[in-house]
């Protein structure tokens, strides 16, 4: 099939799940419809939500659970979405060379270790599997097809030394995962927190490593030009309240018991363990690294699984300026200064 042709489909499938996300009926003028996977990285949205910041810009907000972020592209190109939050994988760099309008306005997290998405195995297999390197050979999942944690996955390969092509790779939703281990139809995976503190907690699973990335942001908040030429104050309004859950996320507010309880609401996981369970990191003033953006585009094209061949100017992808004036509305963020220790 031609890429064009991949695309078409895509879209028909896409629009025909339109009644199972239940957006049949006439969406209100101030109502952005986007997805999530109920995973802590998706904390900005549920802060959001909670604490009235979309409700103060005259905004409802209408969440959809999905398997993997890669999916709110489906729906993005559908325009079952209006706007999608989501990792940057082979899906969204296909549908931009393919000709889905939308924008990077924002990113969502980084991960420093140890890792808010670590790489697990089944608690029965310490023996066995004691580093990445014992993974030769071996089946390991993500969550979504050419979904960014794919991205992971070569992270940590590369870091023991192996390649791609050392493993099988395989796609198993981050709920599924502790059966997959369980049965053996995996032997490792991605598993996002706060499950992975979880099934940890529960004897399941095991964590073989959670330190092979550093600081790469690899998730971001897009919108579909529609939001954003035909109602670009709700777009800005939405990024305005987008940027103040991230602030309230930045250093000691992740540790809150607040915070804890709103994440516990999206993905049921008690929010004793939220507290416990590895944290990502949001920037308080949304910029958006185009390095990154770059060095994934980079690893899917090395894969062999984009469209093309050669690499897309993915700045032409990215607008900042709701970012700009959010920071202009709600002042430049800095982090308290560390208390002085008296004499």
């Amino acid at each position: 099939m031609k890429p064009l042709g991949r695309l078409a489909a895509l879209l028909i499938a896409a629009a025909l799940s339109l009644g199972a996300l239940g957006t049949l009926r006439a969406q209100p003028n101030r109502t952005v419809r986007i997805g999530y996977v109920p995973v802590m990285i998706y904390a900005p949205l549920y802060i959001a939500i909670e604490r009235g910041y979309f409700a103060a810009e005259d905004i409802t907000v209408e969440l959809t659970p999905l398997q993997g972020g890669s999916d709110s592209v489906v729906q993005l190109a559908a325009g079952n979405f209006d706007a999608a939050v989501g990792g940057v994988g082979a899906g969204l760099l296909n549908a931009a060379k393919l000709g889905l309008e939308f924008r990077i306005v924002a990113p969502m997290h980084t991960e420093r270790p140890p890792l808010a998405s670590p790489l697990v195995i089944s608690a029965k297999r310490t023996n066995e599997l004691k580093s990445v390197a014992d993974l030769k050979g071996k089946t390991v999942s993500i969550n979504a097809t050419g979904a960014a944690t794919e991205y992971w996955v070569y992270s940590a390969l590369s870091k023991a030394g192996l390649s791609m092509q050392d493993i099988t790779l395989t796609a198993v939703a981050f709920r599924d995962v502790p059966a997959a281990l369980e049965s053996g139809a995996i032997d490792a995976a991605i598993l996002g927190e706060p499950f992975a503190t979880l099934q940890k907690d529960q004897g399941t699973i095991a964590i073989l490593a959670d330190d092979f990335v550093d600081g790469i942001t690899v998730t971001y908040l897009y919108m579909g030009l529609p939001l954003l030429r035909e109602r670009p104050e709700v777009a800005e309004g939405f990024v305005r309240a987008y940027l103040r859950a991230l602030r309230d996320l930045d250093d000691e507010g992740w540790l809150n018991q607040e915070t804890a309880a709103i994440i516990e609401k999206y993905t049921n996981v008690p929010a004793d363990v939220v507290l416990r369970a590895n944290r990502p990191y949001y920037d308080p003033n949304g910029r958006i690294p185009l390095a990154d953006l770059e060095e994934l585009q980079r690893y899917f094209l090395e894969r062999g699984v984009l469209e093309y061949t050669e690499p897309i100017d993915l700045a032409a992808f990215v607008d900042t300026s709701l970012v700009e004036k959010a920071v202009q509305a709600l002042g430049e963020y800095a982090p308290e200064p560390a208390a002085t220790p008296a004499n």
